[in-house]
């Protein structure tokens, strides 16, 4: 039920159209005559906005889905993360949250239609930028170009999802309008048109001649140079501070005719661990949006409409300068909050929409209910090296030297690397590594004692007394690999020799941790009691449980003194709290995770240092915007 712009109905009234559509050809296409789309032959520009599935709960997916539509847009842009569906290679999985055709089925069933951006790369702030780790088990693979070990992979991939697809598409009967090729790829230095000449022939095998593909890039000239191709249409991405003038300038030197487009309309920001929270004026979005629509533009809000949280070991990094880590939760500031809540944002985007079409009948529905379930008294379980039978059942590996987690097929998480001291270091010996060989932090034991952190890009060394068979333990942990800026092929692990004083160590154990897969199955809740020293410092975990008055809401946890982990709840990994670094002091729970009417089982993996008393605290609104200095660790 779109209505035809204001700019196009003229169109319209001198009878442009020469023949006129008949209701079962459904078409859309590009019309380079008159600037814009064409919907089943009529004239026709969209307003969208991003919803990522994979950062939402399958059972909010309709509430979020049902905002965005009452809203106003008439369109949703959704990528299709290539490494949450391959987990491993040939291993797929289309199941529960990561069901995308249940998803593209909601959008259809609420009269949504689809801007589909399935890849391969997608960035998204999410680990990788889509691409699955274990393209980097060959470790000489050069992603996103035209290398054969990578387009083996990624033509393996889209012969399982654009099948998947093809049946979606608008013109076969569905709601998919356009197709995304790769995504910015302009702004990767390796500027491979032979790797986007390949994607546009897999993508017109698998998907047909008809579909409508595109490419979207920044509008700075170089990148819309390497981002572009001949057989794609060019559109150009940006935020309400740029000149919206300049910036469609920039789309009409490489498409001098067709529709203006901007692919993604920034709302907000994100936030990475230690800045400040990311916030974008509601006022100042409104109006851009009010200029690129006056002009007759086709616009999609992204980054975000709806961010969501980044679970588990989700979140990716950027490489700017330095690795900057992004947090879990995906708020972005944008219309609808990470728990799925309208906004002052909202309502300014709809009031300008209002002007441009009508807004469908009916109220905005509310704000989920939230409950503050209160404080939550937790124990500590075990030091994490005193579990290593359980969350490495198949022993350690023995190497001279340590093993990056791709050796090790580890994707996400932990590994330690065990080691003893060679002599005896009576005097502080420096303990350190290469440069850019702690990815991404590294939690130092020595005699099972908690000595301090080494983390990529800050502090890579530290001193350390012992005796020599004194056991020496790094617990290292992957932080999200880089989804976005330099090389993308972000080993993790140790990557290069540790040394003391500048003699390297050598004969490791090395143990890949699946924490996940114990605590899914109810460990430690169900296992035997472990007599644990009462230590606070170091990696630990920490167990507790909370009821639910009979309905379960959703809820934020915070951790005050706590320093830095991850938290379970129910086995649901909500993913990682850094308390003294910030600006996220809360996790979002959502009440789908919870139980009603019986106990929640909370773990929590503290990696550097507890509270005297470990007390969780569930909140009914967000923290973002805190930040703490560590004082447990003395990295800081």
């Amino acid at each position: 039920a779109s209505m035809a712009l204001p700019a196009l109905a003229l169109l319209l009234a001198a009878g442009v159209l020469h023949t006129q559509a008949s209701p079962s050809a459904r078409s859309f296409q590009l019309d380079y005559e008159h600037n814009c789309f064409r919907k089943d032959g009529v004239p026709f520009r969209y307003i969208s906005g991003s919803i990522h599935y994979a950062r939402v709960p399958r059972p909010a997916w309709r509430d979020r889905l049902l905002k965005m539509y009452m809203s106003g847009l008439s369109t949703v842009q959704v990528y299709v993360p290539w490494n949450y569906h391959e987990t491993l290679p040939g291993v797929y999985d289309f199941t529960g949250n990561r069901d995308v055709e249940a998803f593209l089925d909601l959008t259809a069933e609420l009269g949504l239609l689809v801007i589909l951006r399935p890849g391969p790369y997608i960035c998204a702030e999410w680990e990788m930028g889509g691409l699955p780790a274990w393209l980097l088990w060959k470790p000489d693979i050069i992603l996103r170009t035209s290398n054969p070990a990578y387009l083996a992979a990624v033509d393996s991939w889209l012969r399982v999802l654009l099948p998947k697809i093809k049946p979606r598409l608008y013109h076969q009967g569905g709601n998919i309008i356009s197709v995304q090729v790769e995504n910015e790829y302009g702004s990767y230095s390796a500027c491979d048109y032979g790797y986007l000449r390949h994607l546009l022939g897999s993508f017109r095998a698998l998907l047909g001649s008809e579909v409508l593909l595109f490419s979207t890039d920044s509008p700075r000239a170089e990148e819309l140079r390497c981002g572009t191709l001949q057989g794609l249409y060019a559109t150009v991405d940006f935020g309400p501070g740029s000149n919206v003038t300049e910036a469609f300038g920039a789309q009409r030197r490489v498409e001098p005719k067709g529709p203006l487009v901007n692919s993604e309309y920034y709302t907000g920001w994100l936030d990475y661990w230690g800045e400040a929270h990311a916030s974008t004026s509601a006022a100042w979005v409104a109006r851009g949006l009010e200029h690129m629509l006056r002009l007759g533009a086709s616009v999609n809000m992204q980054y975000m409409f709806h961010g969501g949280t980044n679970f588990a070991y989700w979140s990716g990094a950027d490489y700017k300068g330095q690795y900057k880590p992004v947090t879990t939760s995906y708020d972005y500031d944008a219309p609808l909050s990470e728990a799925g809540d309208p906004t002052e944002k909202l309502f300014a985007i709809r009031t300008v929409i209002s002007k441009f079409q009508p807004l469908p009948a009916g109220p905005m529905p509310p704000a989920s209910p939230k409950h503050a379930y209160g404080w939550v008294a937790l124990q500590k379980y075990a030091d994490l090296l005193d579990v290593l039978d359980v969350l490495c059942p198949s022993g350690p590996i023995q190497s001279q030297f340590p093993l990056t987690f791709e050796a090790l097929k580890q994707i996400h998480g932990f590994v330690v690397y065990h080691t003893q001291l060679p002599w005896d270091v009576p005097d502080p010996a420096t303990l350190g590594a290469p440069p850019h060989s702690i990815c991404d932090r590294g939690y130092v034991m020595l005699q099972k004692e908690y000595q301090g952190t080494l983390e990529r890009d800050r502090q890579t060394a530290l001193h350390v007394t012992g005796r020599a068979g004194d056991p020496l333990d790094i617990l290292m942990e992957n932080m999200g690999r880089i989804s976005f800026g330099a090389n993308t092929s972000d080993f993790k692990g140790l990557l290069g020799n540790l040394s003391l004083n500048s003699r390297p160590l050598s004969n490791w154990l090395i143990y890949p941790l699946a924490i996940d897969t114990a605590v899914q199955q109810g460990w430690p809740h169900t296992a035997l009691p472990k007599s644990s020293n009462g230590g606070r410092v170091g990696p630990a975990f920490y167990t507790g449980t909370f009821e639910t008055p009979g309905i379960a809401w959703d809820t934020f946890v915070k951790f005050p003194g706590w320093s830095k982990g991850l938290l379970w709840i129910n086995g649901f990994n909500l993913g990682r709290y850094w308390t003294c670094r910030g600006p996220q002091q809360t996790l979002f729970v959502p009440g789908s995770v919870l139980h009603a009417g019986h106990p929640n089982n909370i773990t929590v993996l503290e990696l550097e240092g507890a509270p005297p008393t470990p007390l969780l605290l569930f909140l009914d609104r967000p923290l973002y915007n805190r930040t703490l200095g560590c004082s447990t660790t003395g990295t800081e």
